[in-house]
C-alpha cells in the first residue's frame, strides 16, 4: 500500500509540474487521476502506454476532425514530405508483381552513382529476399531507408543480364520536391504544379518562376488540384509573389489565440500578369489559403470545382515519448473574412470524411447549380466586388465538372487490377531502349507517340486473363481515357513525371477550360469582373 501511495504522490506532482505549464481544469485532473488508479490499482497488468494513447485519441475525436495523435513512429514519417528531405538510396519505385520495380535512380542521388538503372528489379536488400513475399511499400522502404552515411547491398536483376548484379549503396539525403511539373505551355504562358506545400515549397517555387520567366513567361496557369496542403508559410510566400506590399493574405484566430495577420511584402516578383489556379476537392487548407487570397483580391480567376474546406489551424505539440498531438488552435480566415472550413459534427468523422462523395452522389461534381450556399456566407472581393462565399471550400470562378463520359464498368474493373499499369510496366521493361531510340527525347514522345493498337490488345488480353469479359462498346467509350492513362505511365517510367503530367493535361478538361481562360483577355477580364 505504502508503494502505491507514492506512486500517486509522484504522479500528481507530475499534474503540478504540468499545470504549471497549462492551465488544467478539475476534468483534466479528473482524468490525469483515473490513470494513475487503473495503473496503480487495476486487477491485471495493464499496457499504460497503449492505454494512453487510446485515451488522448478517444478525447481528440470528440473535437474536430483535424486534432489527432501521432505515434512517435508516425512523427518521422508524417514530416518528411513536409521537411524537403530524408535519408535513402535515391530511387522512386513501384512494387509491381510482388517486385521493387525501379522506375527513376533520382539524378545526382546513391542509387544512380553507385550504377542502378530504370527498370532494374531489386531483388534482394541485405541479403534479405524482398521479391514474391508481398511486401508492403511501407515495410520495404524501411529497409532501403536508414542514417545518411550507412551502407545497404542490393542484388538487382536486370533485363539481359543472366546474373543478379551486387551493388553496395551509401545512403544519403534525399530531396522531396514539392514541385513536380513546370514548364512553358507556350511562348508567353508558363504551368506549375504544385503537390503539396513543404520546407522547399517557396524556393522551389520561385526558381521554377525565375526560369520560366527567362523563357518569356508572361502568364501563369498554377495547378493546385489535388494539393491537401502541408505547411501555411510557404502558401503566404507564394500569395506574397502575386499581391502588391500591404494587401492582407489571410488571418488567423482563436479563442485563445490573438487575431495574427500575414500581410504581402514587396518582394511580389509575379505581381503583373494573368493568373489562373486549378482546383478541385482535393486541395485542401494550405491550397485554400492561397486561393482565396488570390480570388478575394480579384488577382487571378479560380477554375475547377469545389475545394475540400478545411480553415482549421493546427499546432503541433510535442509529448515527452516524442509522439506529439496535433492540436486546431485557430480558424483561418480569408482577406474578406470568408472562413472556408466546411461544417462538422465533434466526434461524426465518418461523415466529415464521406463529405466528397456526398457531394458527388447530389451531383454537385457535375452541375455547379447544385452547391447552395446561405445569404449568410455571402461576402464581396475587395476589388471588383464579386460575390464570394465563405463555410466550406473556395468556390471557383468558373466551374468546370467532373467528366464521367468516358467512365465504365470495363473501364473500372480493369483499372482497379492494374491491369493497365502492368502492361505498360511490361512494355517499358521490354522495350525501353527502342522506344528512346524512337523518341529520344519527351518533346519527341509527346508530339509523335501514340498508343498502338497492339498495346490496347494486351489490355483486353490481361483483361481476360482475369476473368474480365471484353466489352466492345464500353471499351471503345472509354478508349481514350485507357490510351491517356498507357501514354502517362509510359511518359513517366522513360522519362519523368513532367512528362507524364503534360500528357494528362492534354486530356485534362480543368487544364483545357484553364488555357483557354488565360490566352482570352475578354473572358479572363469578364471573369474577374463577376460576369460569367
Amino acid at each position: 500500500m505504502k508503494r502505491v501511495f507514492l506512486s500517486a504522490l509522484c504522479f500528481f506532482a507530475i499534474i503540478l509540474t504540468t499545470s504549471a505549464q497549462f492551465k488544467m481544469s478539475e476534468g483534466s485532473k479528473k482524468v490525469a487521476t483515473t490513470m494513475a488508479i487503473i495503473e496503480n490499482l487495476y486487477v491485471d497488468d495493464v499496457n499504460d502506454q497503449k492505454l494512453s494513447e487510446d485515451a488522448i485519441k478517444s478525447l481528440l475525436e470528440k473535437l474536430d476532425p483535424h486534432s489527432v495523435y501521432i505515434s512517435t513512429d508516425e512523427v518521422r514519417e508524417m514530416n518528411e514530405p513536409l521537411e524537403g528531405n530524408f535519408d535513402g538510396i535515391g530511387i522512386s519505385f513501384n512494387m509491381m508483381t510482388d517486385t521493387l520495380y525501379v522506375i527513376e535512380a533520382l539524378p545526382g542521388g546513391p542509387s544512380e552513382k553507385a550504377g542502378i538503372l530504370a527498370g532494374d528489379k531489386i531483388l534482394y536488400v541485405n541479403d534479405t529476399l524482398i521479391a514474391g513475399l508481398k511486401r508492403s511499400n511501407k515495410d520495404v522502404m524501411s529497409r532501403l531507408k536508414g542514417p545518411k552515411g550507412t551502407k545497404v547491398e542490393v542484388k538487382v536483376l536486370r533485363r539481359g543480364v543472366p546474373d543478379l548484379l551486387k551493388f553496395t549503396i551509401t545512403r544519403a539525403k534525399i530531396p522531396v520536391y514539392s514541385i513536380d511539373a513546370a514548364y512553358m505551355v507556350d511562348n508567353l504562358t508558363a504551368y506549375i504544379r504544385i503537390i503539396r506545400f513543404g520546407a522547399t515549397t517557396t524556393k522551389e517555387f520561385q526558381d521554377a518562376l525565375a526560369r520560366l520567366k527567362k523563357e518569356g513567361m508572361k502568364n501563369l496557369i498554377l495547378d493546385l488540384e489535388g494539393n491537401g496542403g502541408g505547411y501555411m508559410g510557404p502558401a503566404i510566400d507564394l500569395a506574397d509573389e502575386f499581391l502588391s506590399k500591404g494587401k492582407l493574405v489571410v488571418y488567423t484566430e482563436g479563442l485563445r489565440q490573438k487575431r495574427r495577420d500575414e500581410v504581402a511584402t514587396e518582394k511580389g516578383s509575379f505581381e503583373e500578369g494573368k493568373l489562373v489556379i486549378m482546383i478541385n476537392e482535393g486541395s485542401a487548407s494550405a491550397s485554400e489559403i492561397l486561393s482565396g487570397a488570390i480570388q478575394d483580391w480579384d488577382r487571378g480567376v479560380i477554375v475547377g470545382r469545389r475545394s475540400f474546406g478545411k480553415g482549421l489551424v493546427q499546432r503541433q505539440i510535442p509529448l515527452p515519448d516524442e509522439s506529439m498531438i496535433r492540436l486546431t488552435v485557430a480558424r483561418y480566415y480569408t482577406p474578406t473574412g470568408r472562413s472556408i472550413q466546411k461544417p462538422y459534427t465533434s466526434g461524426d468523422l465518418s461523415s466529415y470524411n464521406m463529405d466528397v462523395i456526398e457531394r458527388y452522389n447530389k451531383g454537385e461534381m457535375m452541375h455547379a447549380d447544385s452547391i447552395h450556399f446561405p445569404d449568410s456566407l455571402k461576402y464581396t472581393t475587395l476589388v471588383n466586388h464579386r460575390t464570394v462565399y465563405g463555410g466550406g471550400g473556395i468556390m471557383p470562378d468558373y466551374f468546370v465538372p467532373l467528366d464521367t463520359t468516358d467512365y465504365t464498368t470495363y473501364f473500372r474493373d480493369i483499372a482497379t487490377r492494374g491491369l493497365i499499369y502492368k502492361v505498360a510496366y511490361a512494355e517499358v521493361d521490354n522495350h525501353r531502349k527502342e522506344i528512346l531510340e524512337k523518341y529520344p527525347n519527351k518533346e519527341v514522345f509527346l508530339k509523335n507517340y501514340s498508343i498502338p493498337q497492339s498495346l490496347l490488345d494486351k489490355v483486353i488480353a490481361a483483361g481476360e486473363q482475369e476473368k474480365i469479359t471484353y466489352k466492345e462498346e464500353e471499351f471503345n467509350k472509354s478508349a481514350d481515357l485507357i490510351k491517356m492513362q498507357l501514354k502517362m505511365l509510359l511518359a513517366r517510367d522513360v522519362y519523368d513525371m513532367e512528362t507524364s503530367i503534360r500528357v494528362y493535361n492534354d486530356y485534362s478538361n480543368i487544364f483545357k477550360k484553364a488555357y483557354e481562360i488565360i490566352r482570352d483577355d475578354n473572358v479572363y477580364n469578364s471573369l474577374l469582373k463577376g460576369k460569367n
